[in-house]
């Protein structure tokens, strides 16, 4: 066994590939106090916005640099289903993103909620959800995607719902707290090396 080194200015992550490839029998759906809000077509700040409030802690980035362009073709694809989850209020504290371009495939790209209400049992509620928008008449798989930045009961939280894990790889970026994308204090979990850009 050895060590790989990873550069100061890199952060590594274990990446686990989930699946579940046959209709998951009904549960009782646990209440809450949200509702799924479909975002068609979203605007890009506002979808970055979400993105970045759900996501920063768990250092996702992606869609926070991708160009424009590229951002909008899968915004505005009609295969690519984005939700908010609000409050009462209307208050967005969570996103659900369902990619259906690969045929007989769902692919939960993004499925999250902002740290102040995780934990607390409302991802059964949006798992629920995502399972009843994912599972279309001609999907035969639907896939998720969690990493070892993500969430520590990210990977338990996928199998209870049904999801098995079929592929690991590793993954090697830049640490965007660095490259200035994120702040220096988001996920301070994870040890910060190197110099923040200014």
């Amino acid at each position: 066994m050895g060590l790989l080194p990873v550069a100061d200015d890199h952060l590594a992550t274990i990446v686990t590939a989930l699946e579940m490839r046959e209709r998951p029998k009904p549960r009782p759906q646990p209440p809450a106090p949200f509702r799924l809000v479909h975002w068609p077509a979203p605007d890009s700040d506002k979808y970055r916005a979400l993105f970045r409030r759900v996501g920063g802690p768990w250092l996702w980035y992606s869609r926070l640099v991708m160009d424009e362009a590229r951002l909008r073709g899968i915004l505005e694809d009609p295969q690519v289903l984005v939700h908010a989850v609000t409050d009462r209020a209307g208050v967005e504290l969570g996103m659900l993103e369902l990619d259906f371009r690969t045929p007989a495939t769902c692919e939960l790209s993004y499925f999250g909620l902002v740290p102040e209400i995780t934990g607390k049992g409302h991802g059964d509620w949006l798992m629920g959800q995502a399972l009843a928008f994912a599972w279309r008449k001609d999907v035969t798989r639907v896939g998720v995607h969690t990493c070892t930045l993500d969430h520590p009961a990210a990977l338990r939280f996928y199998r209870h719902h049904g999801f098995v894990p079929v592929k690991r790889t590793i993954e090697t970026f830049p640490d965007p707290r660095l490259l200035g994308v994120l702040p220096a204090e988001a996920a301070p979990h994870i040890p910060l090396l190197g110099s923040v850009a200014r």
